[in-house]
């Protein structure tokens, strides 16, 4: 059952109720993501924490359905979490109530802007950790221009937003040596975390990349 839809200038998102109750968001005829299988982003975010010993600050690309934020947020020594999300109407239907919502929590702030530029103004030095997960990974895109996030460009951009002891998560939906190698050139050494998730009845392994500052 389709319980909203938006388009924007990056195509058509469509919030939908399955069959057995799952709420799942689509962007342009793409799964992207539901609240079904959450272990990923919840891997996402665990991964920051742990490699991190006081996690002030931290910068969230993507907001999805909010699960990345939701892990964070269980995590008491986090202090604030800073989220950019491009597309307004997703940060609408959590606000509304139609996402189950984190954003009444007061260590939650939320920018409706792309990750690139939202990253780009942030002070040198004065984040913990910045999980990225925007889109499906570099090899499987839902917007194109999305690539930019992936390369050792934008990644070196992180880097020098991080803090001492900071630490880079991004999110993948496949196996992807191209970003495995530009973490590597970036932070000199990349961990990657493969995540066995059960997809709508269908065994899939989605991907974690770990590099620190």
């Amino acid at each position: 059952m389709e319980l909203a839809r938006a388009v924007s200038a990056r195509g058509e998102l469509v919030l939908r109720r399955r069959d057995g109750g799952a709420l799942e968001l689509r962007v342009n005829g793409v799964f992207v993501m539901d609240d079904q299988e959450t272990s990923s982003e919840e891997l996402l975010a665990s991964a920051a924490l742990a490699a991190v010993r006081h996690p002030d600050r931290v910068v969230v690309g993507g907001l999805g359905l909010g699960y990345t934020v939701r892990a964070l947020l269980d995590d008491e020594r986090l202090g604030q979490v800073l989220v950019a999300e491009i597309e307004p109407d997703l940060v609408g239907w959590m606000r509304s109530g139609l996402v189950p919502s984190i954003l009444d929590d007061p260590r939650v702030g939320v920018v409706v802007g792309d990750v690139r530029s939202v990253v780009a103004d942030l002070v040198d030095a004065s984040v913990d950790a910045i999980l990225l997960d925007v889109d499906n990974g570099p090899d499987f895109l839902v917007y194109n221009e999305n690539s930019a996030i992936y390369t050792s460009g934008f990644l070196a951009v992180c880097r020098a937003k991080l803090r001492a002891g900071g630490v880079l998560t991004v999110w993948s939906s496949s196996l992807s040596p191209s970003l495995e190698a530009a973490v590597s050139s970036v932070f000199g050494g990349c961990e990657v975390k493969p995540v066995p998730v059960a997809l709508q009845n269908r065994a899939e392994t989605y991907y974690v990349y770990q590099g620190g500052a």
